[in-house]
């Protein structure tokens, strides 16, 4: 059986008195598309710093590729390289587009700029941005800004293979976008899944029933701490757990408290 690139095992994190994840364990597969879902305030986003390396857990381990993680990602030498997209873009505002995209390669490469330019202008046309190399975020659309990020996730060194992104974890790409514009989101995270020069694998946060039913393949609700359900997209409409039943059904009454 093929191994998890990356599995949490017991993880719990806390702030102040507030327990927001509790003994988690989560294994992620190579090409394998996992949405986690839940509602506001549960430790999703939580769960994608963790594995970015960005935010230690309290107890518990995550495992990259078998091998446990020392510390946070700028302590452990990584088997592997994982990209966060943020939910606002988190673009440099005085950096031009081609600037943000090819920022890895500007900081970790020896690469010439032409080389690095050519690389971002091979990024942006797989996202669909061709020729907005020298704009600035200001000057784009916000769904513009989300496709620029993606560039950024996926921009690899031709040079070191082993650089290049094997996971990346979307934290609410669809968040704040008109329905139209979450559409041709969904459809470039599948589109950068399945192209060369995208990236196979993700995790994605999300609370939006179109993006979840139409970028997941596997579905994992977090609720209190710990996961409810998990299955394939295809048993949303089969279950009869109660709290996927509220969630999607947008229910007050049922068994997932309402947070003031």
């Amino acid at each position: 059986m093929t191994e998890p690139l990356i599995q949490l095992r017991g993880i719990s994190k806390s702030f102040g008195d507030r327990q927001i994840l509790d003994s988690v364990d989560l294994d992620l597969y190579p090409g394998e598309a996992l949405v986690v879902i839940g509602p506001s305030g549960t430790g999703k986003s939580t769960i994608l710093r963790i594995i970015a390396g960005l935010l230690p857990p309290d107890s518990g381990e995550v495992l990259i590729k078998t091998q446990p993680r020392r510390g946070l990602v700028e302590d452990d030498n990584e088997r592997i390289r994982i990209a966060l997209v943020f939910q606002q873009s988190a673009l440099f505002d005085s950096l031009t587009v081609a600037e943000n995209v090819g920022f890895f390669l500007l900081e970790h490469s020896s690469l010439s700029r032409e080389v690095i330019r050519e690389q971002v202008a091979d990024k942006l046309a797989l996202v669909g941005l061709t020729g907005i190399e020298d704009y600035y975020p200001a000057q784009l659309s916000g769904g513009m800004r989300k496709r620029v990020s993606f560039a950024r996730a996926i921009m690899s060194n031709p040079h070191q293979p082993e650089d290049n992104p094997e996971v990346i974890l979307y934290d609410e790409p669809t968040a704040g976008l008109d329905p139209i514009a979450s559409t041709v989101i969904e459809d470039l995270v599948r589109r950068l899944q399945k192209s060369p020069g995208g990236c196979g694998t993700y995790i994605m946060v999300s609370h939006q029933e179109s993006t979840i039913r139409r970028t997941a393949d596997r579905v994992v609700l977090l609720y209190d701490g710990k996961i409810q359900w998990q299955g394939p997209v295809s048993a949303i409409d089969q279950t009869d757990n109660p709290l996927v039943r509220q969630f999607f059904e947008a229910k007050v009454e049922g068994p997932i408290r309402i947070l003031d």
